[in-house]
């Protein structure tokens, strides 16, 4: 049989010793290190580490996580976590009028290239509910107006509880959320969003690229924070345009670019390569194989 294989993530204080504390109290117990990443950030003193292994030896998940703290955490001041590499995270997708996100992801969950577990669909608009039916996922219609923002928060976080989601994507949600429901949830929101140089905010953005000349377009995935568009970035990426282009073309190609992002700012996420460092994160590359690999746990 196959040895059953864990996640280790790893935050605390930079000082000597804590990589061969973890390496040694995992192989007391019998576990094999398969894949390991580190980062030692000199600015802000902070130590992020992500490791999975085998436990082939045959201690359980209990027994590892009830000893990690005194043998190894606690001495390190660590934040720290032990998973199943195997488990998949439940998510709740949102959603407002454009579904090419939505779509998207439903089409890699559906074909297994993104593990996770669609526990919902949130939407302000009905637009989409019969694409979320038909995949057997529930769809919860939360009307959003200015005099019913507090109530549709708290329907909303009702959801997110009674579903037991451990991560809140907006795919192409537009509206903005409370301070109150980003200090809550924070670390636990991924939004997707166009970026262009320069930046053009309100209407339109893609036609008003297209009448400044703009020759990339791209898009920016990021933890939510009560900043605006300002959370920490996880994943980006960017599209060349030319002259010969339309502002159609503009549209579909920043809609690609969206989703692509933002799938693999999820992918990160979901596999505990993401690391919250202040303003701005720490994103370990995924193991030798990329998706597939990981997809196998």
């Amino acid at each position: 049989m196959t040895a059953p294989s864990y996640v280790l993530t790893v935050k605390c204080p930079s000082t000597r010793g804590i990589v061969a504390a973890i390496a040694n109290y995992l192989s007391d117990l019998g576990c094999n290190l398969t894949d390991s990443h580190q980062f030692d950030d000199p600015l802000t003193g902070q130590f992020f580490m992500r490791v999975t292994f085998a436990s082939e030896g045959g201690a359980s998940l209990d027994k590892i996580v009830e000893g990690f703290a005194p043998a190894v955490g606690d001495g390190f001041a660590m934040e720290w976590a032990i998973r199943p590499s195997a488990e998949k995270m439940k998510v709740i997708l949102m959603v407002s009028n454009f579904g090419h996100c939505l779509n998207d992801l439903l089409y890699r969950w559906r074909i297994g290239a993104l593990p996770i577990d669609i526990v919902g669909v949130v939407s302000n608009h009905l637009t989409y509910q019969k694409v979320v039916v038909n995949h057997d996922i529930p769809f919860h219609h939360i009307k959003v107006t200015k005099e019913n923002k507090p109530e549709a928060e708290a329907k909303l976080l009702s959801v997110v509880e009674e579903s037991g989601a451990d991560l809140v994507v907006l795919a192409r949600y537009m509206q903005i959320l409370s301070d109150a429901l980003c200090a809550k949830m924070s670390g636990r929101i991924i939004n997707i969003h166009h970026s262009f140089l320069p930046s053009f905010k309100g209407a339109n953005p893609y036609k008003q690229a297209y009448e400044r000349g703009v020759k990339l377009i791209g898009a920016t995935a990021h933890y939510v924070t009560a900043d605006l568009d300002e959370g920490p970035i996880i994943e980006q990426d960017t599209v060349r345009i030319t002259h010969a282009q339309s502002p159609d073309d503009y549209v579909s190609l920043g809609r690609d670019v969206e989703a692509q992002v933002l799938a693999r700012a999820i992918h990160a996420h979901i596999h505990h390569r993401t690391f919250i460092n202040g303003n701005k994160t720490v994103v370990f590359a995924a193991s030798p194989g990329g998706y597939a690999s990981e997809r196998m746990g």
